[in-house]
């Protein structure tokens, strides 16, 4: 044995133990943020028995509010896919003044908060508001009614499709594209078939997560809403409304009903990414 391996053994030894102590101190917090509440909820839920479970999302007020979150959540991945994709290939191929500017702006509803978003939106569009007053003189009601809430929801979700979108398209360069365009293409045709499958994983978390954000809006949405029962409420409001009337057993159960939502959108991404792999 060389001198030498000796000292090579302790080194190996003290990273292997740094690797080990930093891998329990994520476990442990990932476990204490992740796993004890999501435990806690089904541990009530299962308390409660299913028969209250069923009963509870079965409500009118219940299923209108998960149908009102799946209207937000499509809206908001429809718009923010198309117009997300827009922005990140005018960010990525052009060169315009302001353009430091617009990368700013995109990043806003990342540094405003949902509930001071929710009053820039009455104040735009309030009855009392900048262009409520013309909205209000056309009979178009935007705050407290569906449209608000698509606004609302737009912003939050604003830049998680571009933000994912714009790194792979600077990754992947112009040349395929020239490329496309030397041999007769046209640009519609080499968007669908050069730029578009170059980018789709980028689309696919930007759209997930877009969902995620979605589906667990609560902020903005509670100020434009007024979080009307059977008209204006989504299933974070529903749950906010059962917890303050007491009515735990229904906020736990519709609770529940998201969190196993989100693990199934969690499980298809995981799904995908590793077909991805394999490719």
């Amino acid at each position: 044995m060389k001198p030498g391996d000796d000292l090579k053994k302790i080194i190996y030894k003290r990273k292997n133990t740094g690797k080990n102590i930093l891998t329990f101190l994520v476990v442990i917090w990932f476990i204490v943020l992740v796993m004890v509440p999501i435990y806690g909820i089904l541990r009530q839920v299962i308390r409660n028995g299913m028969n209250i479970f069923i009963t509870s999302v079965s409500t009118p007020a219940a299923g209108h509010s998960f149908k009102l979150t799946l209207l937000l959540t499509i809206t908001a991945i429809v718009i923010n896919t198309i117009f997300g994709t827009i922005v990140a290939l005018v960010l990525v191929k052009q060169n315009f003044r302001g353009k430091l500017f617009l990368e700013g702006l995109l990043d806003l509803p990342f540094a405003v908060s949902p509930v001071v978003a929710g009053f820039m939106f009455i104040i735009l569009f309030g009855p009392k508001g900048w262009l409520g007053n013309w909205f209000h003189a056309y009979n178009i009601k935007i705050i407290y009614a569906l449209p608000g809430m698509i606004i609302a929801t737009l912003f939050v979700t604003l830049p998680f499709v571009a933000r994912e979108v714009i790194p792979v398209l600077s990754e992947f360069g112009l040349e395929q594209e020239e490329a496309a365009y030397i041999l007769g293409a046209s640009k519609w045709q080499t968007f669908w078939r050069v730029t578009l499958p170059s980018i789709k994983w980028g689309l696919v978390y930007g759209i997930t997560l877009t969902i995620a954000r979605s589906i667990g809006e609560f902020g903005a949405v509670l100020v434009v809403s007024g979080s009307i029962i059977n008209r204006t409420q989504t299933a974070t409001l529903h749950i906010h409304q059962q917890f303050t009337d007491f009515n735990y057993s229904g906020a736990f159960s519709a609770a529940m009903v998201l969190a196993l939502l989100s693990f199934t959108i969690l499980i298809i991404m995981k799904c995908l990414y590793k077909n991805k792999e394999a490719q």
